[in-house]
């Protein structure tokens, strides 16, 4: 039933169009003008507007021809860089890019399933339910998109983003996570004449990253220095350096345990500096926490889980639930009430000039998603 020609023509055509994280608004037309062409009423909210993109989310509602709860159905438009020229390359059955830039499978893969299952139920007049469709902007850049999505404009309270590898299985359990940002204020000298009379800012910095345990703490929490970024030549003492990072966990004590030790060791660092300068104001900490996003669990026996898990049984194939170390929409979604479980297409090396997606996994979750979309339209999702 799913048209394998047009599924990847769809998502070379998508893959053309560049749309890095808010400069969406071309991919976002595109798809504008299909959902209308099969008979979507079309919204693009103000979240663009919010968060310095050149568009919004855009949303897509079909009546359906069933009467069912509303089911909602998620993927994010936007790619990270270097995502801007890609050419997909097609060879046994695998797409890659060129590998100058990223494929945008992550997740165009995505936007191409949808678009194709939507053109199969209509030209095979299948039975479906009310559907709400969103393609987020923004998702790359801290889930911005999801985060200012026009709450006013969706009813649904379950349904599924396609943004994760395995198309068997459906993410469930995603973790929490907060930014960090220390900005280390140290005096600035000249580093061969008088180093005695600067605060190295730098090395201040250094020796609070070096007390961090980072990378796995535990299998439920992980922790990452990612950016640091200070001094202006090799002949100036250093007075400022920037140094982010973030703390994730499926466990809120322990997230917070973790942000507190990496808050106290700069802090202890700056506090316990006792250098030759005699300023009493330097050298100075400046700390910024923000709250990334909440952690996700939805039940084994939550309709969004058991559906997939029946869908899956009617192919002929196992659906297990599973942990991610990621977040993604579903996360914001969760937040606000929504029940979002996170299926697979395929797609590998995402963020990565090596990504990939095969043609027989997008196959594979299109046809998964067909037939998730008939059994809720039968009522059938316990």
């Amino acid at each position: 039933m799913v048209n394998r020609d047009r599924l990847a023509e769809r998502f070379r055509f998508l893959v053309k169009i560049d749309s890095v994280s808010k400069e969406e608004r071309t991919i976002s037309g595109e798809i504008k003008k299909i959902l209308e062409s099969m008979g979507a009423e079309t919204f693009v909210d103000g979240a663009g507007d919010k968060i310095g993109g050149n568009t919004g989310n855009l949303i897509a509602k079909f009546k359906g021809t069933r009467q069912a709860p509303v089911l909602l159905l998620n993927a994010h438009m936007d790619t990270v860089e270097p995502g801007k020229g890609v050419t997909a390359v097609f060879s046994d059955g695998v797409f890659t890019s060129d590998g100058t830039t990223i494929l945008g499978a992550d997740d165009k893969s995505a936007i191409a399933i949808l678009l194709e299952t939507l053109k199969i139920i209509q030209e095979n007049d299948l039975p479906y339910g009310p559907l709400e469709l969103v393609f987020t902007v923004c998702e790359e850049i801290g889930l911005l998109g999801a985060k200012h999505l026009d709450l006013d404009r969706i009813t649904a309270k379950f349904g599924y983003a396609l943004d994760a590898t395995d198309t068997e299985g459906i993410v469930t359990r995603a973790p929490s996570a907060n930014r960090l940002e220390f900005r280390v204020h140290g005096k600035d000298a000249h580093a061969g004449a008088a180093p005695e009379k600067g605060i190295n800012a730098i090395s201040l910095a250094s020796k609070a990253i070096a007390n961090l345990e980072l990378g796995r703490i535990d299998p439920e929490t992980t922790c990452n220095i990612g950016i640091i970024k200070g001094g202006t030549a090799t002949n100036i003492v250093p007075s400022l350096v920037t140094v982010k990072g973030e703390v994730r966990s499926h466990d809120e004590e322990k997230l917070s345990k973790i942000t507190d030790a990496m808050v106290s060791s700069f802090k202890g660092i700056v506090e316990n500096y006792n250098g030759m300068t005699s300023d009493d104001a330097l050298p100075r900490l400046e700390t910024e926490i923000q709250k990334d996003f909440s952690r996700t669990s939805i039940p084994d026996d939550h309709p969004v889980v058991t559906l997939a898990r029946r869908a899956a049984e009617n192919l002929g194939r196992k659906m297990k639930t599973k942990t991610s170390g990621g977040g993604a929409d579903a996360n914001i979604f969760f937040e606000k009430g929504i029940m979002m479980g996170v299926l697979g297409t395929g797609m590998r090396d995402m963020h990565t000039v090596r990504e990939s997606v095969g043609l027989d996994d997008m196959v594979r979750t299109t046809e998964l998603l067909l037939e998730i979309i008939q059994l809720h339209a039968k009522g059938g999702n316990g």
